[in-house]
């Protein structure tokens, strides 16, 4: 590992330090270093907060230090005003000459435009360190601006004998049948606090009456996505209870009169629901969402191609018959045990 990767390294470690709070900025970190010594080092931290480059410049102590220093940023500075200003402008009137980037950004309002500032403006500046770990890092920010749509995380939990869940009717009590433990959960829950939205359809809505909030994790709550057709889900229901955000898909919106923090959006069920639903998304500038099912949501995006990570949780246990899980072609390229009775099953889609 050469210098420059070495310090945007640090970059990206200290970026990850915004996870699940940045929406709808991308992670960003930064290090100033002199004769390889870091002189001062930021993040981003929150939305309409100041970006990593600021954090950085005033972690400084000794502020003429910065003309004979360099300065490294996992992300290319943004060179307009949005709700802060443009960190390309911070750097040239710093007088920092060196800047190292990790990864040119994708959004238009920047895109090689901050390079380009810094360059027109005298600066040495090198683009590219660790470009797949930058990428990866902000791979919500960069599908979301790239593709048009959300990262899209699959999750279930099924059985050692590929069910998620006993056949049940509507007349059921509504309490979800559990695979998972509280080890799990628990995990679920630190991922929902980590994206900005989370989906369910309208049979696991019925079945579990869910309230798919991070109970068990610190941080914020996701968006709520409900998929509901014909409007089946009472109005009680702790989807429904203000709250959080949700917002509603549904076919006819015309009769719809409740809920306070709640949006009811129209969608055409008979055609490509996956793609509607990113739409949607993209519209309400939603960068990542998590689909917690059930099988027939899950297997929609499947087959549709729309998703970019799967959590599969498998428990010791078995019911034999049921409700069959969603399948997947593509082998896993990790399994992990994160208790005695449950496996934690990876599958990547966002490099292919």
């Amino acid at each position: 590992m050469n210098i420059h990767e070495k310090y945007i390294k640090r970059c990206i470690d200290l970026a990850k330090n915004g996870l699940g709070k940045t929406y709808p900025n991308p992670m960003v970190g930064s290090v100033i270093v002199l004769n390889d010594v870091i002189i001062g080092e930021g993040w981003h931290k929150k939305a309409g907060e100041p970006h990593a480059e600021v954090n950085a410049i005033n972690s400084v102590e000794d502020t003429s230090l910065l003309k004979k220093a360099t300065i490294y940023v996992s992300l290319e500075p943004c060179s307009h005003f949005g709700k802060t200003p443009p960190c390309a402008n911070l750097i040239v009137t710093s007088e920092i000459k060196n800047v190292v980037i990790g990864i040119i950004d994708s959004n238009s309002k920047v895109s090689g435009a901050g390079v380009k500032y810094l360059k027109d403006n005298g600066c040495n500046v090198i683009v590219g360190v660790l470009e797949d770990k930058c990428k990866d890092l902000n791979k919500r920010f960069f599908t979301f601006h790239t593709k048009k749509r959300p990262y899209i995380i699959l999750k279930w939990a099924e059985t050692s004998d590929g069910f998620i869940d006993k056949l049940r009717d509507l007349t059921s009590e509504n309490s979800p049948n559990w695979i998972s433990n509280t080890y799990s959960q628990q995990l679920v829950h630190k991922m929902r606090a980590e994206e900005q939205s989370i989906l369910v359809g309208t049979t696991t809505a019925l079945n579990d009456n869910p309230s798919l909030t991070t109970r068990s994790w610190c941080g914020n709550n996701p968006v709520r996505i409900v998929l509901d057709r014909t409007l089946k889900i009472p109005s009680n229901y702790n989807l429904f209870d203000g709250t959080v955000k949700t917002i509603v898909l549904t076919e006819n919106s015309s009769s719809v009169s409740f809920q306070n923090n709640v949006i009811f959006e129209e969608i055409d069920f008979n055609v490509h629901v996956p793609k509607q639903v990113c739409e949607v998304l993209y519209k309400y500038e939603i960068q990542s969402v998590i689909i917690e099912g059930g099988r027939e949501t899950l297997q929609s995006f499947i087959d549709e191609n729309l998703w970019d990570e799967a959590f599969v949780f498998v428990g010791d246990i078995l019911f034999e018959t049921g409700l069959e899980s969603p399948k997947i072609k593509k082998s896993p390229i990790e399994i992990k045990k994160i208790s005695n009775d449950i496996l934690k099953v990876y599958i990547n889609n966002f490099k292919d």
